[in-house]
């Protein structure tokens, strides 16, 4: 053999033992590279925190909803920037408040042009679904697949908007969103991608229509009624008297189920019947007044709506489980939220758009394993404008300088507590006024403690004291002894305002 031949075999050796050494390496920093997590945003439609059994003095059991808390972190001061459906699914997709992104009350229509998280996710590799209520009145865009809801949509028999035209199902509609969801998840993912699927109910929404299955649940339960219930709304601002949103005025025949049902199918209309027909009969032979007419309604709404509750609860854990079987919840995140709080007869309402706690704030549990301890629970200051910020930065993409909320991975990843650098208080704004239910237009700022509200249009302020008064019954605005906490309060207000680029109310907004 040559030396001229055993140089170059040699030299090929070499070469090819670097060239297997640099393949290795690379190989070994995509197995170092964090992998972009699977992304399950789940929303219910008016789900108080109340109402989640995960939640202290819960009024009912929500186990598969309940599994997030216990596998990840409950939020317990989750707020939002805007009480009211639409606008609050406008501020979850773009990051802005309502004045900025457009949807300031459900008579807007959303600009489907906007920059959305989910176009950001596209961009970053993420095939992205939305299945179910969207009530957004414009197509979704940033969405590989769609299947919504026509406006608020039935609890029976739905039509649903696809990019391929309506689609009409028959049974109940939380049902049905969930398998569109599974059948997407299973049939229409790709598998070599991270996902995005926003997973939104119509459930539990005015009004209240059960499952057939659960149509005689609690029956033979008698529901506490809140401590509030008789509020006779003194000592606050003029518009907490002069709303319509009472259990004892608002609710209608619809709502209590003393009228027909109506879009049923004939064995649909049977079970409806037979569950309603006897309840119905006993309350007209009992001929209740007063009182007793307002306690029979709210059995019968807290009733309607748990049972709807149920359901929810029952298809959140039928995607659960799929994730489990399928491996692929621990590279999953998983957001369960409302998109605002509701009313469950405190201060004898049902609804929502106050900046009044049981409105105001909503429930949040979070899990992603391996970055959120399991049972955590915080009480950091929070936002629905949070979410979008939250989920861009869990895959590693960039949040965009509009984006007006914060990212919680740093709570998420930590031990719940905000960290030194948090947001001191938060900014409400709600605008639809006049329109249903008359609860006049109102901005305001809330420190965690103080609540401070401008009914602008009445010329009327509130101020709260939530430690000493947390049904916040006495408002203390002008009292001397809130003086300072008052200035401050105002100052916060204006910083925020100024902060959020929020010039609104106009000069014609004000008479």
């Amino acid at each position: 053999m040559s030396s001229t031949f055993r140089f170059f075999a040699s030299l090929f050796l070499l070469t090819t033992l670097l060239s297997l050494q640099v393949i290795s390496s690379a190989q070994a920093a995509d197995t170092t590279k964090p992998k972009q997590p699977n992304i399950l945003f789940i929303m219910a439609d008016d789900h108080a925190y109340q109402a989640i059994s995960a939640y202290p003095g819960a009024l009912n059991q929500t186990p598969n909803i309940d599994r997030l808390a216990k596998e990840g972190m409950r939020f317990d001061r989750c707020y939002v920037t805007n009480s009211i459906c639409g606008p609050a699914r406008a501020v979850i997709l773009t990051g802005k408040y309502s004045h900025l992104n457009g949807f300031i009350d459900n008579r807007s229509k959303f600009d489907g042009s906007q920059l959305t998280y989910p176009k950001l996710l596209q961009k970053a590799g993420y095939q992205t679904a939305v299945v179910g209520k969207w009530h957004l009145v414009s197509n979704p865009t940033g969405f590989d697949f769609w299947s919504v809801l026509r406006g608020q949509g039935p609890y029976y028999n739905p039509q649903m908007l696809t990019s391929e035209g309506p689609k009409k199902y028959e049974g109940y509609t939380t049902d049905i969103i969930t398998d569109i969801a599974l059948d997407w998840l299973k049939e229409k993912r790709d598998p070599n991608k991270p996902f995005l699927l926003v997973y939104q109910h119509k459930a539990p929404h005015r009004n209240w229509m059960p499952s057939p299955k659960r149509l005689n649940k609690y029956d033979d339960v008698e529901f506490p009624e809140p401590e509030t219930m008789w509020d006779d709304y003194s000592n606050r601002a003029s518009g907490a008297k002069n709303q319509d949103m009472t259990i004892a005025k608002t609710m209608n025949q619809n709502d209590l189920k003393l009228n027909a049902a109506r879009g049923l199918t004939p064995k649909q209309k049977e079970a409806w019947d037979a569950a309603y027909g006897p309840k119905n009969k006993a309350f007209e032979e009992a001929n209740l007044t007063g009182k007793d007419l307002v306690r029979w309604k709210y059995q019968r709404y807290i009733k309607d709506y748990l049972r709807c509750i149920d359901s929810v609860d029952e298809n959140v854990g039928r995607v659960l489980d799929y994730l489990d079987d399928e491996g692929l919840t621990d590279n999953t995140l998983v957001i369960y939220t409302s998109d605002q709080g509701f009313y469950l007869g405190e201060h004898g309402w049902f609804d929502k758009r106050w900046m009044y706690e049981e409105s105001f704030r909503t429930p949040l549990l979070v899990r992603w394993p391996g970055h959120v301890q399991p049972g955590t629970v915080s009480d950091a200051l929070v936002m629905n404008i949070d979410f979008p910020e939250t989920m861009l930065a869990a895959a590693g993409v960039k949040i965009p300088a509009e984006m007006q909320g914060e990212s919680l991975l740093p709570i998420l990843e930590g031990d719940g507590h905000a960290p030194k650098n948090w947001r001191p208080a938060l900014y409400y704004h709600y605008y639809e006024f006049p329109g249903a239910h008359s609860v006049p237009r109102h901005y305001g700022v809330f420190d965690g403690r103080y609540k401070l509200i401008n009914y602008y249009q009445l010329g009327e302020w509130e101020l709260f004291d939530l430690k000493e008064d947390p049904h916040e019954l006495n408002s203390v605005y002008g009292h001397p002894d809130y003086a300072e906490v008052q200035t401050k309060m105002h100052q916060q207000l204006d910083e925020l305002r100024k902060k959020y680029q929020d010039d609104t109310p106009k000069p014609k907004d004000k008479q």
